[in-house]
């Protein structure tokens, strides 16, 4: 073993030592302590030595001191991590750092054995991409886990959140366009079954209370020319796809099966990723802001943990309509 890895910790009470002040002094300097009345120059001598020895401060004792880890913990559902998914982690992590925070991710998987991290990291809150089950919920309050979110209904959801209503928009757009048979390509992917259900959900819900013909069916490499063909023979004249990479699947087999789209096929996808504006024809699809709704998960969590204000509604938490050749 080297010097290196038997070297003790240096501690506030070294620095103190090795300046000749008192540790309260070095210790109000270091936690940046309010109320003290510590000259400048003193304050500068225990953070150069502090430096010189290599200190480093002791963050559970730290947390414990302060009752917060500054972690925010948000437990991810098994799913791809695709385009949005990234944008949406990427801003959430830079907006909580410009806070003060570090944003983990976990994710659960069935029959997993590793300790789950918010008994391990003790975080200040628990958020979820997807609501969590009263037994999840549970388990995290029992591990001395302050707040979750949602616990139990999904945070943040409301008549100002209004970015799941993208199934509602792409319907509504193909009925406008002089569709009346249409039909939704979901995913069969079941990592993605939660998500794929509920637009499924609100496709089908549009399209009843516009007195459209609706049907749908799981689209994947496998199967596609089978169901655009038997869709196609049914009379159906534009697909709602559950997302861009699934739009994208039905576009190139409805055009290797010698198809106009959108004269005879028009289709629509979900999420507006960069793959939207690359494909030929463009794809229209249904823009989300991911990277402003990372923004607005951690004002969430901000407003959960240290009480700032609520985010407000605002355009990031809209769906909107992108319309290009495909439809």
């Amino acid at each position: 073993m080297t010097d290196q890895q038997v070297r003790k910790r240096v501690t506030a009470a070294d620095i103190a030592r090795s300046l000749g002040i008192s540790r309260a002094t070095v210790g109000f300097v270091l936690n940046e302590t309010q109320g003290q009345t510590i000259s400048p120059t003193t304050r500068e001598r225990v953070l150069a030595e502090a430096a010189r020895l290599g200190y480093r401060p002791h963050l559970a004792a730290r947390a414990l001191a302060s009752g917060q880890t500054k972690i925010v913990l948000l437990v991810l559902p098994d799913w791809p991590m695709d385009y949005a998914l990234r944008a949406h982690l990427d801003e959430a992590s830079l907006a909580l750092d410009e806070a003060g925070y570090s944003l983990v991710t976990m994710t659960p998987h069935s029959g997993g054995r590793a300790r789950p991290l918010w008994e391990t990291l003790q975080p200040d809150i628990v958020m979820g991409m997807i609501p969590f089950t009263a037994d999840e919920a549970a388990r995290i309050r029992a591990s001395g886990t302050r707040v979750i979110s949602p616990d139990q209904a999904p945070a943040g959801t409301g008549d100002d959140l209004e970015f799941q209503l993208g199934p509602e928009l792409q319907i509504e757009h193909l009925a406008s366009r002089g569709h009346r048979q249409i039909a939704f390509a979901a995913t069969g992917d079941p990592r993605l079954a939660y998500l794929a259900a509920e637009r499924l959900h609100l496709a089908r819900a549009t399209a009843d209370r516009l007195g459209l013909d609706f049907r749908w069916g799981d689209v994947d490499e496998d199967n596609a020319r089978h169901v655009v063909d038997e869709w196609v023979a049914s009379g159906v004249s534009a697909v709602a796809a559950y997302n861009d990479d699934v739009a994208a699947l039905v576009v190139s087999t409805a055009l290797r099966a010698g198809l106009e789209v959108p004269a005879q096929l028009a289709v629509i996808g979900h999420d507006d990723t960069p793959l939207a504006k690359r494909l030929v024809p463009s794809l229209s699809s249904i823009h989300v802001d991911a990277a402003g709704l990372g923004r607005y998960f951690a004002a969430l969590a901000l407003n959960a943990v240290e009480g700032t204000p609520a985010p407000a509604a605002s355009p990031v938490t809209r769906a909107t309509l992108v319309t290009r050749e495909s439809s």
